[in-house]
């Protein structure tokens, strides 16, 4: 058990989720600290059975705190991570500016959970549209060897944070009634549109959203020869991130492998029978941890392919449930 538990970035969007998993998953504590900026310190938080104060994101606050579960801007989690591992802290961040570093972990427990082992008190969580492919292809990697991947993303707004999720509502809402709306987040309205782009321009005309889903998934699989071919779209959606995945194998798996594949994965859901129209939704994977798979089809453009939808809820799975299973790792000794 750890003493004294931080959680770094308590009042933003997946902050609040974090605390609500820790206490519902009954995380065994001591002593608990909400930690945010300056604008949200003194605020109190009700949590399993009484309130905690807010204190601001500076030095001290970490001078008796074992473990930190931190989501923060990538500038921020730069800048104050390593003050907190010098402190004697571990942290698990769902930033990504730590995710690349060759001497930090970059772990979904269902997929490298042998890899928390190897921090030096940094462990990195991936970026939510990463983690639910890689869950998908685990199965499919160690049964066939995953060879090539295409994949077509179609992301929520809550993944662009709680600026994105106002953008939605307001800009339908304005749409509708026939006036006008500032956009905050987005650089086109999203109501009634799809973005297709998420994240700055990078290499060769891929930006850096689809790139981490290159980087990340050869790291957390452990194989640099892994092609892929990511496409990411924002689509207004409020939250649930999907995905078209198509995979090509070195040793076909069919159809029918690839259903027992899913269904045997831990974290993941088989919702598939088209003709009783059952697949996943965002509107049916919302609230939910796990990561949902359906429309398993064979590719009939190439001998070794398999094709599926795959839906996660992107604040949960892609985000803080992610973290806190990296935690409940470390209190079963995996640190």
């Amino acid at each position: 058990m750890f003493d004294c538990i931080a959680v770094v970035g308590a009042t933003g969007a997946v902050g609040t989720i974090i605390r609500e998993l820790l206490e519902t998953r009954k995380f065994p504590h001591k002593r608990m600290k909400f930690v945010a900026s300056a604008r949200s310190a003194g605020r109190r938080i009700p949590f399993a059975g009484r309130e905690i104060v807010v204190e601001e994101l500076k030095g001290p606050v970490f001078d008796d705190v074992d473990l930190v579960i931190s989501s923060t801007p990538d500038e921020t989690a730069r800048d104050f991570i390593p003050d907190a591992v010098r402190s004697g802290c571990v942290v698990i961040d769902e930033s990504g500016y730590w995710r690349m570093d060759p001497n930090v972990p970059l772990v979904i427990p269902e997929v490298n959970p042998h890899a928390v082992r190897r921090h030096k008190g940094i462990i990195a969580s991936p970026n939510c549209s990463t983690t639910q492919m890689v869950q998908a292809l685990k199965p499919l990697h160690d049964a066939g060897r995953v060879r090539r991947v295409v994949v077509s993303t179609y992301q929520a707004v809550s993944g662009a944070g709680l600026a994105g999720s106002r953008d939605l509502l307001a800009g339908t809402k304005a749409q509708l009634d026939g006036g006008g709306y500032q956009y905050e987040c987005f650089p086109y309205p999203i109501a009634f549109n799809c973005i297709p782009q998420i994240g700055s321009p990078k290499h060769k005309g891929y930006t850096s959203e689809e790139m981490k889903m290159v980087y990340e998934t050869r790291k957390m699989l452990e194989d640099d020869s892994i092609l892929i071919c990511p496409t990411c779209i924002r689509v207004p959606v409020s939250n649930c991130h999907s995905e078209s995945i198509l995979v090509e194998t070195e040793r076909k798996i069919g159809v029918e492998e690839a259903r027992r594949l899913f269904a045997a994965t831990p974290g993941l859901v088989v919702m598939d029978d088209l003709e009783k129209k059952v697949y996943p939704m965002p509107i049916n994977c919302d609230r939910r941890d796990e990561t949902f798979i359906g429309r398993i089809r064979e590719d009939i453009s190439c001998p070794n392919g398999l094709a599926f939808w795959c839906v996660s809820d992107n604040l949960r799975k892609g985000a803080a449930t992610n973290a806190v299973q990296i935690a409940e790792l470390l209190v079963k000794g995996a640190g």
